[in-house]
């Protein structure tokens, strides 16, 4: 077998070649000792001379590598050993590198950073939190001055100028949303200029089974344009609050989805003085009232969101922390914000999205680490296209993790969790209790501050002081109580006389959703061989337990009659909570799937947009463009009104549609399509060919850029609405064994290519009726383009309740929706 996996296994092999170039980095070890300190920057000259003749990063591998491990000595004194050399070449070579809690993540990254920072293209360095980022990149910067290659800072606060600095720079750190946020602003400037990001060359992402599992689940979305709805939030709100569970509503609480029941159903329509709530007419209200009933009962304050400030801010999940900038999606922000009675802000509508997974596939190179990512692998390769390669620890990790302890109750479980803390914090010895939730950090403080226990608390409501809660959480006779923020990322370092009470003691107050998050947690303690315990505690009523727990557990301590405070402790339990915890990871990966299914469609269509509007801001001459979409809607038109027999169709709607759209005369004749289809063609280019005499060819080339690109943004903006909509419906093609991916993918090139022509026809519209201007300014076309698109919204939700079709009459697929949305409605109801 040893053989066979000698010969086999990628990870094997790998290993084999990284640890034969360290042992080449350790060759030089004594040579670059004795480099002076002003060489290294002749020395980054030398190695970026060597790739413009021709080398590659693989050739100068070992002697760059060798120059950075020596330059960190020089610059911070601490030189990264052999296991971190190993961790950073196979950080190069695309690979993740799973290195332990305490291994030196941080300093690792510098080496495969200032080796691709090499070739000019730029790196980034992803993390998950500004924090962690602004940290590293200073905690860094001196090693980089010293080799001579620059270092910027990408934070959400900066304004462009400041952005495109930091993306200019040699390395860039910065964080994944910031990162994806960007990449989608940039594609919908009105000027090359405005532009931040240079390129997707080569990332380095830092906790990467977080940013690329977990936080996969979740598109990145850019709103804005202003929807009227908020009474709809107001009055959806006051009428959910009248609801009985179970006899009104039902929530599926492993999913959050919040339903009516039929008795709900009948208070609505008395509530709202309706005689059907789903009659087509009434869809916008029962969408609010879905988000509503979410909003108080699926959505839990200090859980999924905080109020600060006359404001409802997200707090993530994953990493604890406040996501400021950002809102739910869908107008689910807004019914929390009427839940909360806090200024309901207006909700907005989508202008640009992308899912991580393709934001970061888009990358030449991609790599990562992380303390836990071995169980993700086949996800990592799958769509990735990264092997996990597990780094040997520095040091043997002696940190004992004992087995968990389980309660019949909640309150036994924090009696038990507050004796063990006074016990442990008698003798000194510091404490970090991991907990899940906002509200439970502040309970399990409260109980700490009843005993007199003086703690500190480390959450998203106090973040301000994350650095120096976790610079003293180390120390003898502290008492830290942390979400998720302390999970990741943060080292914890021992006081004096801590290794002799047995090092830092991690105690749980619950299980995480899942196994990496727990590890992670655990990883707090015991970093570079110190000592440490873990443990954690749980109990019956544990959400993650009434929801995946096994009944007989259960049944198991019923039939015991055990007291309360007296916990269950066996290899069953631990397997069984292992379970339950496979079982949610398992739910997450059929949800990271299915969105990657879905924007991988869109991320098609989000690339043939996207080229084209870079095509128009690097001032590529639009005019063959504009050509072909005359070309193209000629065509079409003919087509439209022409059959079979080369007869047309209404004579008077013909020659009315070219004269509206083409600013020419043309008489109907029943001739074969194609020849009128040249006719047509022929006299339309002529005439636009009188436009540019009449406006100039500097003039039209620029205003054939500018209604390109306000076409392109303002279709574009109304797809991704519609691709929403089509994507809500099409799930129900399930139940008739369709494969609602195989139907979404038809439905959206249809959709997709309506699209198309509808840019095609209004651009060669606007184009043949342009009247000589003095001064094109794309910026006030843009901003013109957004106030009519917000007067057309308002004016849609204020205009008389919209005619209903008569009963029996059918509505054609392409005909307007008779809901009033504005779509056609195949796309709309009619789905």
């Amino acid at each position: 077998m040893n053989l066979f996996k000698n010969l086999f296994d990628y990870e094997t092999k790998e290993l084999k070649k990284i640890n034969k170039l360290a042992d080449q980095v350790d060759a030089l070890d004594e040579e670059m000792q004795k480099i002076k300190d002003i060489e290294f920057k002749a020395k980054t000259e030398e190695f970026k001379k060597r790739i413009q003749n021709g080398e590659t990063l693989d050739d100068i591998l070992v002697e760059a590598v060798a120059l950075a491990r020596e330059a960190c000595f020089r610059a911070i004194g601490e030189k990264p050993f052999r296991v971190q050399v190993i961790g950073g070449i196979a950080i190069h070579r695309g690979n993740i590198a799973e290195m332990k809690t305490g291994e030196g993540k941080t300093l690792t990254t510098v080496l495969p950073a200032y080796l691709n920072s090499l070739t000019g293209k730029g790196v980034h360095v992803v993390t998950t939190n500004e924090y962690l980022s602004t940290r590293n990149a200073e905690w860094m910067k001196p090693i980089y001055d010293l080799l001579g290659v620059t270092v910027g800072i990408n934070t959400r606060d900066k304004n462009p100028q400041e952005k495109r600095e930091a993306y200019n720079a040699d390395i860039t750190y910065t964080t994944n949303n910031e990162l994806g946020f960007d990449y989608l602003r940039d594609n919908m400037v009105v000027h090359k200029e405005n532009r931040t990001q240079r390129g997707l060359n080569f990332a380095i992402i830092d906790e990467v089974d977080s940013i690329l599992i977990d936080e996969a689940r979740t598109p990145l979305i850019i709103s804005g344009g202003r929807m009227q709805s908020k009474n709809l939030y107001a009055s959806s709100d006051t009428f959910v609050k009248t609801l009985t569970k179970e006899k009104d509503y039902t929530i599926d609480a492993k999913t959050k989805s919040v339903s009516l029941t039929e008795a709900g159903s009948d208070k609505a329509c008395s509530f709202f003085k309706l005689n059907n709530l789903y009659d087509i007419e009434n869809s916008a209200l029962v969408h609010h009232i879905d988000q509503a009933l979410k909003a108080n009962y699926g959505m839990t304050i200090d859980v999924d969101y905080v109020v600060q400030n006359d404001e409802v801010v997200i707090v993530d999940q994953f990493t604890g922390r406040l996501m400021k900038g950002r809102e739910f999606s869908d107008g689910l922000h807004q019914a929390i914000e009427a839940k909360e009675v806090v200024t309901i802000q207006e909700e907005t509508r989508t202008l640009a999205t992308i899912t991580f997974q393709n934001l970061f596939r888009m990358y030449n190179k991609l790599s990562g680490m992380t303390g836990t990512a071995k169980t993700e692998e086949e996800e990592f390769r799958n769509i990735y296209n990264m092997y996990v390669i597990e780094i040997p620890t520095n040091k043997e990790v002696i940190r004992e993790d004992l087995t968990d302890l389980v309660y019949a109750t909640k309150q036994a479980k924090f009696n038990a969790i507050v004796n063990e803390i006074e016990r442990r914090h008698k003798l000194g010895q510091p404490i970090l209790v991991g907990t899940i939730a906002i509200e439970t950090s502040e309970l399990v403080s409260r109980l700490l501050t009843r005993k007199g226990i003086k703690h500190e608390v480390l959450n998203a409501k106090n973040h301000a002081r994350e650095a120096e809660i976790i610079a003293n959480a180390g120390e003898k006779g502290s008492v830290t109580i942390a979400t998720n923020m302390a999970g990741r990322g943060t080292d914890i370092k021992l006081g004096e006389g801590v290794k002799e009470l047995g090092g830092l003691a991690v105690l749980g107050s619950e299980r995480n959703d899942s196994r990496r998050v727990d590890n992670q947690l655990r990883g707090r303690s015991g970093r570079q061989g110190d000592v440490g315990e873990s443990r954690f505690y749980i109990s019956l009523e544990d959400n993650l337990m009434k929801l995946f727990g096994s009944d007989r557990i259960q049944t198991m301590a019923a039939m015991l009659n055990m007291p309360e405070d007296m916990p269950l402790e066996m290899k069953m339990l631990t397997s069984t909570i292992e379970n339950a915890q496979k079982n949610v990871e398992a739910i997450h990966f059929a949800n990271r799937k299915r969105i990657l299914q879905y924007d991988d469609i869109m991320n098609e269509q989000r690339h043939i947009i996207y080229t084209e509007r870079r095509q128009v801001l690097d001032g590529q001459n639009m005019r063959d463009k504009v050509i072909s979409m005359i070309r193209k809607c000629v065509d079409a038109t003919i087509d439209s009104y022409y059959g079979q027999e080369h007869v047309v169709s209404d004579k008077g709607a013909f020659e009315n549609y070219v004269r509206q759209t083409f600013d020419v005369e043309f008489v109907a004749k029943d001739e074969k399509p194609d020849t009128l289809k040249e006719e047509l063609y022929n006299l339309v280019l002529n005439r636009y060919e009188e436009k540019e005499k009449e406006i100039g060819d500097d003039h039209i080339r620029e205003l054939e850029r500018v209604v390109i690109l306000r076409n392109v943004d303002t279709k574009w903006m109304d797809h991704i609405d519609c691709m929403e909509q089509l994507k809500e419906g099409i799930q129900l093609r399930g139940y008739g064994q369709t494969d609602p991916v195989v139907a979404f993918r038809y439905e959206s090139y249809e959709v997709f290519n309506e699209m198309t022509d509808s840019i095609a026809e209004s651009v060669v519209k606007t184009m043949l009726h342009l009247v000589p201007q003095e001064k094109v300014d794309r910026v006030q076309i843009v901003r013109n383009m957004m106030t009519n698109l917000n007067q057309a919204q308002k004016a849609g939700t204020e205009k008389a309740k919209p005619k209903t079709n008569a009963p029996g009459q059918k509505v054609g697929r392409n005909e307007p929706c008779p809901c009033g949305s504005g779509k056609k409605y195949k796309h709309c109801c009619g789905k």
